[in-house]
């Protein structure tokens, strides 16, 4: 199985002026850093909690069906399966028909069933799920706690960026990030 994004959001969960606001900056010397940081802080939230906040597509591989017919799509929220290839034995590509699988938008992880599968698959990477995922396409859809761990993610690598170099970033998180989060990560028993 390999999880590929195939387009990136095209926002971020919160502006430059939220994150400076936030900082209490008023000068613009440092905008290209603290849009780098914000980049990746959603990157690391997004890591850690399986949750594509911001409006993105995704690719999930697979070399084959598993036995109960269901793929599971580990990016939330789901929006919506955009498209779904099987790779014939020769390596043809043809695209599924909607109608022969349904979609569990509400569950988390999100998940496809397939009614019929498709036909023999070729042995490695025979089925391409295309789908999109995230709360929506501006940091207006992004729920709160997550843009809070997010300011206080960014505000703790700002205020720690001299002590260590670029290769032992990150360093460390602030206190009360992972409970922050916690409500968003993926349970497993």
């Amino acid at each position: 199985m390999t999880l590929i994004r195939t387009v990136g959001p095209e926002a971020e969960p919160v502006t430059l002026a939220e994150v400076k606001a936030h900082l209490r900056l008023s000068h613009a010397s440092e905008d290209e850093l603290l849009a780098g940081l914000i980049r990746a802080g959603r990157e690391e939230i997004e890591r850690a909690t399986g949750i594509a906040m911001i409006a993105q597509n995704w690719r999930l591989i697979l070399d084959r069906l598993p036995r109960s017919g269901s793929a599971i799509l580990t990016r939330h929220p789901l929006r919506e399966v955009l498209s779904v290839t099987a790779y014939g034995s020769e390596g043809e590509a043809a695209l599924v028909d909607p109608d022969s699988y349904e979609t569990d938008l509400l569950s988390r992880p999100g998940r496809i069933h397939f009614l019929a599968p498709p036909a023999p698959l070729r042995a490695m990477n025979g089925i391409e799920i295309d789908f999109a995922a995230g709360y929506g396409e501006a940091g207006t859809d992004v729920p709160d706690g997550l843009k809070r761990a997010l300011l206080m993610l960014v505000a703790h690598w700002y205020e720690f960026r001299a002590s260590y170099g670029p290769d032992d970033q990150p360093v460390s998180y602030p206190a009360g990030y992972d409970r922050m989060i916690a409500g968003y990560r993926e349970r497993r028993l």
